[in-house]
């Protein structure tokens, strides 16, 4: 919209003006920083946004404050951030979805375009997701349920938590490496997926590991493999999808990181960057992600962009692949 674009530019303007005259941070505006997160309170991403503001309050004096703003997977809260002034008071705690994954599959859709409208800042964290069946499934691990899907197609059942996102790119990249043919069931959270999963109506759903942990557990789902290309170090004893040799090719993970919006001044951006660089290499705060089920992998403003160039172009590949497009 040229009103918002034009009061956006004309905000990067002043915002730039007084980085020559004062160092380029949102503490010089004296206003907390707003850290969205574009999902629910109370879940994985809500834990790990919560725990990055905490670690950040010390280097912002004026206080650090998280709000959820959940929505049209995940680009309500995205908007929010493309739309606010581009000064360092407004962060984006961003998915591999909103940023990555969403143009591919909403594509005239969207209302802002990730790739000019928000500036990566850090990547907090890997978080791999793993494949668990109804413990009645007769498959032990990923070799027997590929030769049972084989045997069986399109009589396997998997959940995800919506069209597009990376459980749901998880289930189709296993499908094209593998060759078998699977049903695709949406949900709209992660516990509906597991209760259906442990009561055998559906056979298997791909998730974050902190949530199907309390399922694992107890019994009432078994876990088959990881999602990473390698075993993740908070589960050791699940192993990677890719240890299956004709499978050897299998990864693909979600990710958050940490984005502002496009004009945000580059002394803003580097300052924002090395605060969080420091949280990163708290041994605490890694202790806590990966409780989560994230794994903490620090890297350079540059680095990280060019990880979200090469991740884009594996979910490109595979929404091609699978023909996704949004339902809605």
């Amino acid at each position: 919209m040229p009103l918002i674009r034009t009061l956006a530019a004309a905000a990067a303007l002043c915002v730039t003006a007084s980085a020559l005259t004062s160092p380029a941070m949102a503490a010089d505006t004296g206003r907390p920083i707003t850290l969205v997160v574009p999902f629910a309170a109370g879940g994985g991403v809500d834990g790990m946004g919560r725990l990055l503001a905490e670690r950040l309050r010390g280097a912002m004096p004026q206080g650090v404050v998280v709000e959820n703003k959940p929505g049209a997977s995940g680009m309500l809260g995205a908007q929010t951030v493309v739309r606010s002034a581009p000064d360092g008071t407004t962060l984006l705690l961003g998915s591999a979805g909103e940023t990555a994954i969403n143009p591919l599959v909403f594509k005239t859709k969207m209302q802002y375009q990730p790739e000019k409208d928000l500036v990566p800042i850090a990547l907090i964290a890997r978080v791999p997701n793993v494949l668990v069946a109804n413990p009645k499934l007769p498959v032990a691990n990923v070799e027997q349920l590929v030769a049972y899907g084989r045997a069986h197609p399109d009589k396997l059942t998997y959940a995800t938590s919506g069209v597009g996102n990376p459980q749901h790119l998880n289930g189709e990249l296993l499908q094209s490496l593998a060759g078998i043919k699977m049903v695709h069931v949406p949900y709209k959270g992660a516990s509906a997926q597991l209760v259906d999963v442990a009561a055998g109506s559906v056979d298997l759903t791909f998730v974050s590991l902190a949530g199907a942990l309390p399922f694992i557990k107890s019994g009432k789902v078994k876990p088959l493999a990881v999602t990473s290309a390698k075993r993740a170090s908070f589960a050791p004893d699940i192993p990677a999808v890719a240890e299956y040799a004709p499978l050897k090719d299998y990864a693909l993970e979600n990710w958050f990181g940490v984005f502002v919006p496009a004009g945000t001044p580059p002394a803003t951006q580097q300052k924002l960057a090395d605060a969080i660089d420091k949280v990163l290499r708290d041994e605490a705060f890694v202790a806590s992600i990966r409780e989560l089920g994230g794994e903490v992998q620090p890297m350079s403003q540059d680095a990280f962009r060019a990880f979200i160039a090469a991740q884009t172009a594996v979910f490109a590949k595979v929404v091609a692949d699978g023909h996704i497009t949004a339902e809605n």
